[in-house]
């Protein structure tokens, strides 16, 4: 989903709590900041929904819970809400959590056109400074490429692109999964088809 600026005024994340409550669409909250979300394509959707029912039974097993972008994320460290396409987590206060999750594992952004940039660069960014996270993923929807970004020794990232045929691994959750199944039931816009 893309984020868009919505307010000029700030808020507190206790104001913008309250005030998402009452809200008929979602919006990000980022260091005062608020995000509205605008609606994604199918591409966007059917991805999603192809990643979710990939990770689903296998998350399950491990004792852990995925979402979908529905449910929000809180950085804790940093006075920030997000709403991410999927969020995996393994941590018991997250298991039984009713408002939003606090110690992400694994999440998942679907990118489209208008928000590539931005998962890559300043959603990366913020979405690293949550200590729980060990990979941050990325899911193109005009091809068929999933980027991954692993944690690796202190303040390293390492960076895996995955592209069709291959087989895509979250080390962190022990999941591997066909890139084509991810992609399986997508179409792309007529202009791909064509070449």
């Amino acid at each position: 989903m893309m984020a868009n600026p919505q307010s000029p005024q700030k808020m507190t994340a206790e104001e913008y709590l309250e005030w998402e409550a009452k809200q008929e669409f979602r919006h990000e909250y980022i260091d005062g900041e608020i995000l509205a979300m605008t609606g994604g394509s199918l591409p966007h959707n059917d991805i999603a929904l192809n990643f979710y029912s990939a990770l689903y039974p296998h998350v399950r097993q491990k004792g852990c819970r995925v979402n979908v972008s529905d449910v929000k994320v809180q950085d804790r460290k940093n006075s920030r809400y997000f709403y991410p396409d999927l969020v995996v987590s393994c941590d018991p206060d997250d298991l039984t959590a009713r408002d939003f999750i606090q110690n992400p594992k694994v999440i998942v952004e679907v990118l489209s056109p208008g928000t590539a940039n931005y998962d890559r660069t300043k959603k990366l960014k913020y979405y690293r400074q949550i200590s729980s996270l060990q990979e941050y993923v990325l899911g193109d929807s005009e091809e068929i490429v999933v980027e991954v970004y692993r944690r690796g020794e202190g303040k390293m990232w390492l960076y895996y692109e995955y592209e069709v045929g291959e087989v895509i691994t979250l080390e962190s959750i022990e999941f591997e999964c066909a890139i084509d199944l991810l992609y399986e039931g997508v179409s792309f816009e007529q202009a791909l088809e064509d070449k």
